[in-house]
């Protein structure tokens, strides 16, 4: 006996639909969580290139820094090796 029942085809069809609804909303919401997870992994790299770019610049400038008190030592110690070359030679005469 078949149930020829238009209101109970009704209530099938919106709860299949229901349904669909149902999972399509979660899927949508799985992927909004993702894309802000993403967003915010994005924005945490973004932060983390700053701080890297602002500690290489100070790194840079040290560098040139020590280069420069390097190239002032180096020309300290030839001074006082040419005054101490001076004084031994004047010695020797």
């Amino acid at each position: 006996m078949p149930d020829n029942n238009p209101l109970a085809d009704a209530f099938s069809q919106l709860n299949s639909a229901l349904e669909r609804l149902e999972k399509s909303v979660d899927v949508r919401v799985e992927r909004e969580t993702a894309l802000g997870d993403a967003e915010a992994e994005v924005q945490r790299m973004g932060s983390d290139r700053t701080r890297l770019a602002e500690s290489l610049d100070l790194a840079q400038e040290r560098a040139q820094q020590l280069e420069h008190v390097n190239k002032e030592v180096s020309r300290r110690l030839v001074d006082a090796m040419e005054s101490i070359r001076g004084v031994v030679e004047q010695k020797q005469i």
